[in-house]
């Protein structure tokens, strides 16, 4: 009692931590609840409990068709933007290079342009350029969108990176090629495998970019946009649910890796 009387800031940081950690989970405990819901209608009480909506889900084969298709984009951006995430990183951590600070705000410039405002002017590009819209238009999308992720992980490890250990292995007879994969590139696991995971991720919840780029192929957020057009149901639930044990389960694996990579 002295405690909270003495400190009367730790008490409102307490609770407005509470409240924030509510606000967060409590949409998504309530949104899990009525996937269970045996009734067409979302609505309280839950009289009875059924699974019938997660096997419909999974039975439901435009449901696949998407998850499919994101998958796929996801793991091409993913794999894109960390090529070109490093390559900028390891640029603007050069310190013979001139305009290193310019080099990084460009590269992360995606990263604060509101989604809109972005998905906008790729629109406007990729007519400009005669691209069509669709799956590599989406992809384009992604990428420019996961990229600044992907520069600033690696350099937050770049700049943790003794350059002993690049010097050691120039001594030993490596060129740079052979430094970089023996030596930096492994040093870089950790960040890595968190920035591609993040770029999954985005790209598997980005509506906005997809809704301006996207083709006839819809992806997993445009199914969800197009059922919720014609009315929540339970089954939009279990979709989500589905999501988002999946992106949790991901995350999970992912930092999970990242720390026994720094051990």
């Amino acid at each position: 009692m002295r405690f909270y009387m003495k400190n009367p800031q730790n008490v409102f940081l307490t609770g407005f931590y509470w409240a924030f950690v509510a606000y967060l989970f409590v949409p998504l405990m309530l949104m899990t609840a009525m996937s269970f819901k045996d009734s067409n209608f979302i609505s309280f009480p839950i009289d009875s409990f059924t699974m019938k909506w997660y096997v419909q889900v999974v039975q439901d084969e435009q449901f696949l068709s998407a998850v499919g298709y994101s998958l796929m984009i996801a793991f091409t951006v993913t794999v894109v933007a960390t090529a070109i995430g490093v390559w900028i990183a390891l640029l603007a951590s050069n310190e013979a290079i001139w305009g290193k600070a310019i080099i990084f705000a460009l590269a992360c410039l995606p990263a604060v342009v509101p989604g809109m405002i972005q998905a906008i002017s790729m629109r406007i590009f990729i007519r400009a350029i005669d691209v069509p819209t669709g799956t590599f238009a989406i992809i384009l999308g992604h990428t420019v969108h996961a990229v600044p992720f992907v520069v600033i992980m690696a350099m937050t490890r770049l700049r943790s990176m003794p350059s002993s250990l690049i010097d050691a292995a120039r001594d030993l007879g490596a060129d740079n090629f052979i430094a970089f994969f023996r030596v930096t590139l492994p040093y870089l696991g950790p960040a890595l495998v968190g920035g591609m995971i993040f770029c999954a991720l985005t790209s598997i919840d980005d509506f906005v970019r997809t809704f301006f780029l996207g083709g006839y192929q819809t992806t997993l957020p445009m199914l969800i946009f197009a059922k919720i057009s014609g009315g929540m149901s339970p089954e939009i639930n279990a979709m989500a649910t589905l999501v988002l044990i999946f992106t949790g389960a991901v995350g999970l694996y992912a930092e999970r890796r990242v720390r026994r990579s720094r051990n």
